[in-house]
């Protein structure tokens, strides 16, 4: 249904755009050094289910909708924004927690796998790079006169999304050795753990300081 070189001219577009590291990237990262490897994995993966649900939105209309009012899209991206802010404030607040008897425990009130999964998707969701991409990008890249629009932009969709899925792991997982290496002194390990807050909350801040395109 889509063609070849739409596939790969859109794969070439998506690898292009996701290199340059934005929100989903810078807050894996801070997750990383905030709470490790596993919340590192945990969260890439729900930025992308996230990521996915934007180009659902596209598919089905909204996202062209979102895009182009801009009182829904400072909407969106204040709210992602206040939610980025949340989660470094807390990681802030407890960078202490960090032990480096317990590197298995995240700094912070515990968080399961599936909390920490619903915390990237929420982000992903709201990632203005993401709606502007997939709301303005995507569309260009399907083909009209083979008919069946919603069903070529899932697939395509799925392109950015495998390829965001390996470079936000390999972000988190890069981050999270590093995090490792401070974790030598209880009060490295904790200024990390406080570096992490701050990242989520300087991002948070970027996002909502972030103008539209247009």
């Amino acid at each position: 249904m889509v063609s070849t070189d739409r596939f790969l001219a859109f794969a070439a577009m998506s690898l292009l755009v996701i290199v340059i590291p934005g929100p989903s990237v810078l807050f894996v990262i801070g997750r990383a050094l905030a709470h490790g490897r596993r919340t590192a994995v945990a969260t890439a993966l729900g930025n992308v289910f996230g990521s996915y649900v934007l180009v659902v939105a596209v598919a089905l209309g909204v996202g062209s909708l979102v895009e182009r009012s801009a009182m829904v899209f400072m909407a969106v991206k204040l709210a992602g924004a206040a939610y980025l802010v949340f989660l470094g404030v807390q990681a802030f607040r407890h960078r202490k927690d960090m032990k480096v008897s317990d590197m298995a425990a995240p700094a912070g009130p515990a968080r399961g796998d599936a909390r920490t999964v619903v915390d990237g998707i929420l982000v992903g969701v709201t990632n203005p790079k993401g709606i502007v991409f997939f709301a303005a990008v995507l569309p260009q890249f399907v083909d009209h006169a083979a008919g069946n629009l919603p069903t070529q932009m899932l697939l395509l969709g799925l392109v950015p999304i495998s390829i965001g899925l390996v470079t936000d792991t390999l972000w988190g997982l890069g981050a999270a050795a590093a995090r490792n290496w401070f974790a030598r002194s209880e009060r490295r390990l904790s200024m990390v753990g406080g570096a992490g807050g701050f990242a989520m909350i300087g991002l948070g801040v970027t996002v909502a300081a972030t103008g539209r395109a247009d």
